[in-house]
């Protein structure tokens, strides 16, 4: 049955559920505005500024004012508008695309956007094999989320594929490639506070003529540390303003715009064709060329459009790109070109400049909010961004905290929120000069476009099966025009830019070496595992004394008995009665439903009591549970060892006092269930849990098994949990940069991340650690 099909049978008329979904498009789109739209329309305050900053403010003709308003009308609507809104959008990542549009209409829709080429990536990693996480299984594959169907592989595709199969180096090269955009969003976020609240508070000199540059600086300080110091309040605190905040900020731009295009110059109008942008190179050579790098500060967070598809439906932040941001921003740009048009000496000062004197204070205060906003939405990219990073091992682990309850995916990283501050403070403090910010903005904003650009035209081939000529089409045409914008960017290195070259290459290297110490450290575990014949014989109480109670032995195999259980076993000849290998892992896919999380097989004989237990998220997800683990944990154990014996005549469902699951035998050794637990089931779930284990007489009353009974009074005598302690180490016939790398930077990083026990907020009292150096 349909959605409408649904709604009739409860009484809701086709009229009515249209009507509903209307309003629910047009209630999204208007929240939109205050969470997608910050950046990007704030960048009138700087755009102009920047463009004629350097030799180019030499010229004073009109048709140099023509020539960049017809680059800034044709970059907004052949990237921003056709490409983005029209093509890259289409690319939602499954799960990216706003799943229920009706239940978030009662929420504040929060800023959690994820850097739009980890959704490509994404894309690429499902149907190309390219991913670049270990303890990848055929189960993941069955995950809802994890869509792969479509039309049958072309011969482009199998050629693309094939190639990336035989050569891993290419494979790397692209991780490399997505690193390189992921990095330049970071600093992004580092230059979109600096630059758009001094820009913004730079307005009142006009007014105050004694106020000095330091003073200035000074008040832009201040905003920053203020804004960075709110973070851990969460942005649901002040969401419900946003929205009206921006949507009065593009109405004060309409206006002034309209103003100043029937004030100043009526036939402006006549600057948006083409031809302007070609005598506009003709007449100003390199230096037009160069000063390119200021027109594309007018796209600025239009990645963001692609990115908050998880909390906004397509049709909605269509609508109010098309319908508002889009005019609204044009009309801005030709009312101050109209403007520029008869004061050429306020070519530094235009967009202040052009506002009518009655209006300047309150402009200047919805300025300076807007200012903010934009710089909230891009900080909370900036969290997504790292704690995606993290869960795809290219990331030290940080401390991530959520900041609402009721709004899923908003965070907040301390660690990440402090640094992003310092290295604004730095930025405003060390250039003071909004146009040399502008040139490094415009270089990590380009850069990330052209990693989207190339990703997408992969996309094309490999996931949407269209021809070779469509995608070479689409790389020509928006590559070509990143490129040239690149090219101006990396001519103003010396003038700024380098600042986005070098925050973008710290953070690559923090994440390739991480992502490299942490595979060499999996690639180690793999090949040290226990040998399962030698657990076997053993015998069951493998050849120790087996105490009361539960070990929780965290591990990052998802086969296999690790090498951390030997070394412990080999220093301390006990174990708990009930041991379980507990591995937490990330799969390549943006979210994993709660009733797929969890994986639960045995390892080894029956006699020996042991299990295995995989715990799946997905890139967006966050590794925490809300509820008891220890109890969710016990009750799937019983679960399991219940409907063992189904699971091995191959039963495909099982429905008890657990609540549901679904039952997959993958051979005849090993056996795995999928545990699924229904929202509504687990309060009851952890609730029988308590009961069992403090009422022997409602226990035998369920018929339980041996083996079941003495699971839940192995919960009675306590959980433990055991984590491997590991430190890497290069081996000595190591290269020097390899040393150099595991070593030092690593062991660094290793040091300063924060400890597993912190993230899964495991009690001291217990916890064993068990410390391991591992030769890599």
């Amino acid at each position: 049955m349909n959605p409408s099909e649904e709604f009739v049978e409860q009484g809701i008329s086709q009229q009515n559920l249209r009507t509903v979904s209307s309003t629910t498009v047009i209630t999204l789109a208007y929240q939109s505005l205050g969470v997608v739209y910050g950046d990007l329309c704030i960048s009138p305050l700087y755009v102009y500024k920047t463009t004629f900053s350097g030799k180019l403010s030499l010229h004073e003709d009109d048709e140099e004012i023509y020539g960049v308003l017809s680059f800034i009308f044709w970059t907004i609507t052949l990237i921003a508008l056709f490409k983005y809104v029209f093509i890259v959008m289409l690319a939602d990542d499954n799960g990216e695309e706003a799943p229920c549009a009706f239940d978030a209409l009662p929420k504040i829709v929060a800023e959690n956007s994820s850097c739009g080429t980890f959704a490509l990536y994404s894309l690429l990693c499902r149907h190309a094999g390219l991913s670049i996480l270990p303890n990848q299984q055929a189960a993941d594959e069955k995950l809802s989320e994890y869509v792969t169907e479509g039309s049958a592989d072309t011969w482009r595709s199998s050629a693309l594929k094939s190639f990336f199969e035989k050569h891993p180096r290419f494979r790397k090269g692209l991780l490399i490639f997505v690193l390189l955009g992921t990095c330049m969003a970071i600093a992004d976020g580092v230059l979109t506070p600096a630059i758009s609240v001094l820009s913004a508070v730079s307005g009142v000199k006009l007014k105050i003529t004694e106020l000095h540059e330091n003073h200035i600086v000074i008040i832009s300080c201040v905003i920053l540390v203020g804004l960075f110091s709110l973070q851990h309040y969460g942005t649901h605190k002040v969401a419900f303003m946003f929205a009206p905040i921006v949507t009065a900020w593009l109405l004060c731009l309409t206006g002034i715009g309209v103003y100043n295009i029937f004030r100043w110059n009526s036939h402006i109008f006549h600057a948006l064709s083409p031809i302007y942008m070609l005598k506009f190179l003709e007449s100003t050579g390199v230096e037009g060329w160069i000063s390119l790098g200021g027109v594309v500060l007018t796209i600025t967070g239009v990645e963001t459009m692609f990115a908050n598809l998880g909390h906004f439906s397509p049709l909605s932040i269509r609508i109010a790109f098309t319908f508002l941001v889009y005019p609204s921003l044009l009309l801005t740009y030709m009312g101050e070109a109209a403007f520029l048009s008869k004061h050429h000496e306020d070519l530094e000062r235009s967009f202040y400049k052009a506002i009518p004197e009655t209006v300047f204070w309150p402009v200047f205060i919805v300025a300076t909010f807007a200012a903010v906003i934009g710089s909230q939405a891009v900080i909370s990219a900036t969290f997504s961004i790292i704690s995606q990073c993290c869960a795809l091992n290219c990331f030290p682990h940080v401390r991530i905290i959520h900041t609402s309850s009721k709004i899923y995916g908003q965070i907040y990283i301390p660690e990440v929120n402090w640094m992003l501050m310092c290295l604004s403070l730095a930025v405003t403090i060390g250039l003071r000069d909004t146009s040399m910010m502008g040139h490094a903005y415009g270089l990590a904003v380009t850069t990330v476009m052209f990693v989207t650009t190339c990703l997408m035209a992969m996309v094309m081939i490999i996931v949407w099966k269209q021809n070779t000529f469509t995608a070479v089409a689409f790389l020509l045409v928006f590559g070509s025009m990143e490129l040239l914008y690149i090219s101006a960017c990396i001519f103003k290195v010396p003038e700024g830019a380098w600042i986005a070259l070098t925050v973008s290459s710290i953070f690559m290297a923090v994440m390739y070496i991480w992502n490299y110490g942490t595979m060499k450290k999996h690639q180690f575990d793999v090949e040290n595992k226990v040998s399962m014949n030698r657990i076997v014989s053993l015998g069951p109480s493998l050849g120790m004394v087996r105490v009361p109670g539960i070990g929780l032995v965290y591990t990052n195999l998802v086969t296999g008995v690790p090498a951390v259980f030997g070394h412990f076993v080999t220093n301390l000849p006990a174990i708990h009665q009930v041991l379980v290998f507990v591995c937490i892992k990330s799969v390549q896919v943006p979210y994993v439903c709660e009733k797929e999380r969890i994986l639960i097989s045995r390892v080894g004989p029956k006699e020996c009591g042991m299990f295995r237990c995989i715990l799946r998220y997905g890139y967006k997800d966050l590794q925490q549970e809300n509820y008891s683990f220890e109890n969710r944990l016990v009750s799937g154990l019983v679960q399991f060892v219940e409907t063992e014996e189904q699971t091995a005549s191959k039963a495909t469902d099982f429905c008890g006092e657990f609540g549901n699951s679904d039952i997959e035998a993958f051979d005849s050794s090993v056996h795995t269930t999928t545990i699924s637990y229904p929202e509504e089931d687990r309060a009851r779930c952890s609730c029988d849990i308590q009961v069992m284990t403090s009422d022997i007489g409602r226990v035998e009353s369920f018929l339980l098994k041996d083996e079941s009974l003495q699971i839940l009074k192995a919960k009675e005598s306590g959980v433990t949990y055991v984590l491997g302690h590991s430190y890497a180490k290069s081996k000595k016939p190591s290269s020097i940069f390899k040393k150099f790398a595991i070593d030092v930077v690593y062991a660094f990083l290793s040091k300063n991340s924060t400890e597993p026990n912190i993230l899964m907020k495991v009690s001291p009292t217990s916890l064993l650690e068990v410390g391991m150096i591992y030769y890599v």
